[in-house]
C-alpha cells in the first residue's frame, strides 16, 4: 500500500511541475509575443500565483512520500502550510489588482489573464480548502461532499 502511494504521489507531483513548465513555455512562447502594451503584465499577474500554488502543491506530494503509511508531516512543514493557507489569497487578491490596474486591454488578453487567475484559485480552493479533484466519472457525485484536501488532512494530523 506504502509503495503504490508513493508511486501516486510521485506521479502528482511531477505532474504539478510539468504543469507549471506547460504554462510558463506557453506564455513565453505562444502568447508574449501576441501581446503588448500592459497586457503581458496581467498575464504574469494571473501565472505568477497560479506557478507559485502548483509548486506548493507539486512540493507537498514530493515530500509527502517521506511520510506517507508510516508517520505524518513534520511538524515546521505543516506550520509553514498554515502560513501559505493564509499567504496564498492575499498573493491571489494581489494578482487580481495587478490585472484590474493593467486595465484597459484587449478582450482575449483580458479573458486569458481572468481565466488563469480563476483556475489558481481553483488550485487554491482545492489543495487548501475542499477538495475538488475527483475522476471525471465520481465529479458530480463527489464534489457536493465538501471533503477535506490530503494536504490539510496531513497538516492537521501533524499537530
Amino acid at each position: 500500500m506504502r509503495e503504490r502511494l508513493r508511486r501516486k504521489y510521485l506521479s502528482l507531483g511531477i505532474g504539478e511541475f510539468t504543469a507549471i513548465a506547460v504554462f510558463v513555455i506557453g506564455a513565453l512562447i505562444g502568447v508574449m509575443p501576441r501581446l503588448s502594451g500592459s497586457e503581458p503584465l496581467a498575464l504574469w499577474a494571473a501565472l505568477i500565483p497560479l506557478c507559485l500554488i502548483l509548486a506548493q502543491a507539486g512540493t507537498y506530494w514530493l515530500l509527502a512520500r517521506a511520510w506517507v503509511g508510516e508517520s505524518t508531516m513534520p511538524r515546521g512543514l505543516a506550520g509553514f502550510y498554515r502560513l501559505l493557507r493564509i499567504v496564498n489569497p492575499i498573493l491571489l487578491l494581489g494578482g487580481a489588482v495587478v490585472i484590474a490596474m493593467s486595465l484597459p486591454i484587449g478582450p482575449g488578453a483580458l479573458i486569458l489573464a481572468i481565466a488563469i487567475w480563476v483556475f489558481a484559485v481553483i488550485e487554491y480552493l482545492n489543495y487548501f480548502v475542499v477538495r475538488l479533484s475527483y475522476p471525471l466519472s465520481r465529479w458530480f457525485q463527489e464534489v457536493g461532499s465538501w471533503r477535506t484536501p490530503r494536504l490539510m488532512i496531513d497538516v492537521r494530523d501533524a499537530a
